[in-house]
């Protein structure tokens, strides 16, 4: 069983930066896709980024330029780093990981205060 547990989110004022950390534990294949999805009240669940083990990464347009996704095979963890965040990136962000069956955090709350 694979567990994913979220860290890092919590209230930012608009323009500001938020570090987001998912480790995950359990029984993991070495080849997987880790990855973050965010969603927000009334809205759809949106792709954030993702990236591979082997570190090839895609983003959404709407985060291109201000989030960065990484990651720590050693230690199955993934970050993503919002910088410049705005209003509209407030949404309960949940980690996911895919070996090829597809895990999922319980999601972290990010807030951005205009």
């Amino acid at each position: 069983q694979v567990q994913l547990v979220e860290s890092g989110g919590g209230l930012v004022q608009a323009g500001g930066s938020l570090r987001l950390s998912c480790a995950a534990s359990g029984s993991i294949f070495s080849i997987n896709t880790m990855g973050w999805y965010r969603q927000a009240p009334g809205k759809q669940g949106e792709l954030v980024a993702t990236i591979t083990n082997d570190g090839s990464t895609n983003y959404a347009d709407s985060v291109k330029g201000r989030f960065t996704i990484s990651r720590d095979n050693a230690k199955n963890t993934v970050y993503l780093q919002m910088n410049s965040l705005k209003p509209e990136d407030a949404a309960v962000y949940y980690c996911a990981l895919q070996d090829p069956v597809t895990h999922w955090g319980r999601g972290t709350q990010v807030t951005v205060s205009s």
